[in-house]
């Protein structure tokens, strides 16, 4: 008769565990599913969030640039009697905007007979902080037969070149873009094509300031509950080039890849990136014709789950653990 019960308790106790493995296993599994898809969501409310706040902060610095462009260029319209005159209005409101790599003039052919052909003042940023000046237009470095200024004479607005790479052998040697605006004279014929630099180098370390600057701001990161993900921007020009990017961070797109993200302008987009798996929150950069994108790899997100996974395992084995050591005692054992 013992030997029974004791048969029948110990199938009973195996019962109770098995029951209280599969509730535990069937509620750590929804609950894991439900807060996968709510991290998943989370994050890209969270990112999309960040990418749309780098891509405002960027495109307020650039247009600052072009506002304090648009002085110099106002004030060489108005001195334009002689090469000299145009030469201290430029360099009269550099200290407007110090984060410019340079200002210039390129002037129409024999605008200024006494100046030949060429003449286009450059005040720019050397090897030191303070702005220097040189004449840079020569049969060298024809300027008018760059793309900038031939859209410039077509055109009765101002504009963002394309990126280009500069080249003199110097410390000017390097990538820009060009924030371009036609000058007329008080006749209405083009007088010259002003212009105002910026470097790949500066756009690369202003937008890894922003970066950070998101990344520590609270109210972007409120509770920090997900400070093991991580996140690099990097901007890309219209024709889907990664022109802006940490070093070593380079974004190789396909050619239909490029082509949606230029099409659309902004959203997400899933690709590998030196073989690893990530994420492309994308958003446009107004003024100029660049978008910004956030890359964050799929890895980041993939850590948290697995940290979420381990914490259900823990709780289900506690659990297990508890509802046996609770029918041992109960049976004796």
């Amino acid at each position: 008769m013992k030997q029974t019960f004791k048969v029948f308790v110990d199938k009973q106790t195996r019962n109770i565990l098995f029951t209280v493995l599969a509730v535990l296993f069937i509620f750590a599994f929804v609950s894991f599913m439900i807060c996968r898809h709510t991290l998943t969501a989370e994050a890209q409310i969270r990112y999309i969030g960040l990418k749309n706040v780098i891509s405002e902060k960027f495109s307020k610095t650039i247009g600052a640039m072009e506002m304090s462009a648009e002085n110099v260029f106002d004030e060489v319209g108005k001195h334009m009697d002689s090469p000299e005159a145009v030469v201290t209005a430029l360099k009269s409101k550099t200290h407007l905007n110090p984060e410019v790599r340079g200002y210039f003039a390129a002037f129409e052919p024999e605008y200024f007979p006494q100046k030949g052909t060429w003449f286009e003042p450059y005040i720019h940023h050397s090897d030191s902080s303070e702005f220097d000046y040189s004449q840079v237009g020569s049969a060298r470095h024809d300027y008018t037969k760059s793309d900038w200024y031939v859209r410039a004479k077509q055109s009765n607005d101002s504009f963002w070149s394309d990126p280009y790479y500069y080249y003199d052998g110097t410390s000017m040697s390097g990538h820009y873009a060009t924030f371009v605006k036609p000058i007329f004279d008080s006749t209405g014929r083009l007088a010259c094509v002003c212009g105002a630099d910026i470097t790949f180098d500066w756009a690369t370390k202003e937008l890894q300031r922003i970066d950070n600057e998101s990344k520590n701001d609270n109210l972007l990161n409120m509770g920090h509950l997900y400070e093991i993900l991580d996140f690099y921007s990097v901007i890309i020009d219209k024709d889907g080039y990664c022109i802006v990017h940490p070093e070593g961070k380079s974004v190789p797109l396909t050619k239909e890849q490029a082509r949606v993200l230029t099409q659309q302008r902004s959203g997400m987009m899933d690709l590998e990136i030196s073989g690893v798996p990530s994420t492309l929150y994308y958003s446009p950069i107004e003024h100029v014709d660049w978008t910004v994108a956030l890359v964050v790899t799929k890895q980041d997100m993939q850590k948290t789950l697995l940290m979420l996974g381990l914490v259900f395992f823990l709780i289900m084995l506690i659990g297990i653990i508890v509802v046996w050591v609770a029918c041992s005692r109960v049976t004796g054992k």
